[in-house]
């Protein structure tokens, strides 16, 4: 009888602390298995990419929203010229860099006045592109005068369509094409059809091919 007295009115220090959270009570670990670990680290992998496969210069606007085709000697010898396709449709004209006019940085002048109109005074607007006129892949854009015995060169269209803008910068910052023909320095503009755009299509090389006909590899 004496010893059930006592039972009851033991203290329980050690279980008093634990329900007071004073001392922790041990939890065992949980390893995940290699599954539970592949799906944690898969979504690593995406955000985090290897840097032995990340390139040493970063792709640039260019080579990230267009695709680059080249028309080298279009009309003429040494007259290269690009044509950028966005996704959208959207063909960029310009200068490539391997043109007989950027060579040594000559170019002085760029002259929208060509043809029977002057292309920079074309004003295209709304969704239908009202006021765009039609031009074939050799219609000129614009004139490029160089610094060399005032020499010009005809920068043409390359492509069959719809002429959307030209950059009128050059128009007072003609520098553009000496520093930055490939980008800022841009002709014009153009939408071609989709068929239009397969038979232009096989007329032009890739980068690829470009630069193994011009020695750039």
């Amino acid at each position: 009888m004496e010893k059930e007295q006592k039972d009851e009115g033991h203290f329980d220090k050690t279980q008093t602390l634990k329900d007071a959270g004073m001392i922790e009570l041990s939890v065992p670990c949980h390893r995940p298995s290699s599954n539970e670990q592949r799906k944690e680290e898969e979504p690593h992998e995406l955000l985090v990419p290897d840097l032995c496969s990340l390139p040493l210069t970063p792709p640039t606007a260019v080579d990230c929203n267009f695709t680059c085709y080249f028309a080298p000697d279009f009309m003429k010898p040494d007259h290269d010229q690009y044509v950028y396709r966005h996704p959208n449709g959207l063909c960029v004209i310009g200068l490539a860099s391997t043109h007989v006019a950027l060579k040594d940085n000559r170019v002085k002048t760029v002259d929208f006045n060509v043809g029977k109109s002057n292309r920079s005074e074309i004003k295209v607007s709304g969704k239908r592109k009202r006021n765009a006129q039609r031009f074939e892949p050799n219609t000129a854009l614009c004139k490029v005068s160089t610094s060399n015995d005032d020499t010009s060169y005809i920068v043409r269209c390359c492509v069959k369509g719809s002429l959307l803008e030209v950059n009128e910068r050059l128009i007072k910052q003609d520098d553009l094409l000496n520093s930055s023909a490939d980008r800022e320095g841009y002709i014009a503009i153009i939408m071609p059809t989709p068929t239009d755009w397969i038979k232009a299509k096989n007329q032009l090389l890739s980068l690829e091919e470009f630069k193994k006909l011009r020695g750039l590899c």
